[in-house]
């Protein structure tokens, strides 16, 4: 598939629709006492520029798991801004929350088929507690299960062999109430370990390369205000961190494909292959309370032949 170019004029455009709903997003958290920060390429531009990235066309922030769930609640629709994530009945092949603007459109190719809104998007991703040890291991397996059942859909951008067994894991679940109660199950399991506990921070719904990375909890200790295009905005206290954990030599004027695709290799890498028993025995010993728990078992067998490749693939 061709890549499509967005001029740069347009870009702008979206630019400056991207920060006037960062402004109500900042007004809204601020009055309701809600965490947030800027992150990747907002977070770059913030420190590196003042201001947008060039070529960066959307806002992208993180949020504590805590503040992440009173957004959901306390959120109140506008004629002008939207709230939207998947749910039983709503599927947006997201793993996360975003807030749209409702008087632009700016349709992805992954949901150009999808009956959604198609506004303009600020993303907001959740962030975690990392536990240490086998836990952590199990979290990246429960992580790696809710993004592939809540999106529906196996991943194409890696090998052949991890999309056919993402498609073999995805016919094992064939309904769309299945895949709910399975992944809520899996979120349920990934976010049990609450920040305040924990000497790490992660982000689970990024994608599988972000959510290898651990983050002293200090890193997101407290949020900072500078300068983003003649707004103060909040970004990580230990923002150096943050960025060169996920980003390398940030400072550097590396590329778009860099800010976009950049796979961050982390120095523990870890193998999730002997996982699987025990987050079988973890399932069976769990309140899961669904009825389909062979399915769920021969699920668990193929996912583990699955990141066995994916783990090749990336390291």
């Amino acid at each position: 598939m061709a890549k499509f170019e967005i001029p740069e004029k347009q870009v702008r455009e979206m630019q400056q629709k991207g920060l006037e709903m960062l402004c109500y997003f900042d007004k809204f958290c601020t009055e309701h006492d809600l965490t947030y920060f800027l992150c990747g390429g907002c977070c770059i531009g913030t420190i590196r520029n003042e201001g947008f990235i060039p070529w960066d066309d959307d806002v992208d922030v993180f949020m504590p798991r805590k503040d992440y769930e009173q957004l959901k609640k306390l959120w109140k629709d506008t004629p002008r801004y939207s709230i939207q994530y998947t749910t039983k009945n709503f599927l947006t092949e997201n793993q996360f929350l975003t807030i749209c603007d409702n008087n632009t459109t700016f349709i992805k190719t992954y949901q150009s088929k999808l009956d959604i809104n198609h506004g303009l998007p600020l993303d907001v991703l959740p962030l975690d507690g990392c536990p240490k040890g086998w836990r952590r291991k199990i979290q990246k397996i429960w992580a790696l299960l809710y993004s592939l059942y809540i999106v529906g859909k196996a991943p194409e951008n890696h090998s052949k062999g991890i999309y056919v067994l993402g498609k073999i894991a995805l016919a094992l679940v064939p309904f769309k109430n299945w895949r709910y109660y399975v992944w809520h199950f899996c979120e349920r399991k990934m976010t049990q370990y609450p920040i305040e506990e924990c000497e790490y921070i992660t982000e689970l719904c990024s994608g599988p390369h972000y959510m290898q990375n651990e983050y002293p909890k200090g890193v997101f200790a407290h949020a900072v205000r500078h300068n983003f295009e003649g707004y103060l905005m909040p970004v990580p206290e230990d923002y150096d961190t943050y960025l060169k954990m996920a980003f390398g030599d940030y400072i550097k004027q590396i590329g778009e494909s860099t800010i976009a695709r950049r796979k961050v290799r982390n120095e523990n890498k870890t193998s999730f292959k002997k996982c699987s028993l025990q987050l079988a025995l973890a399932a069976h010993n769990s309140d899961f309370g669904f009825n389909y728990s062979p399915l769920f078992y021969c699920a668990i067998w193929f996912i583990d032949k699955w990141l066995s490749f994916f783990n090749r693939a990336i390291y």
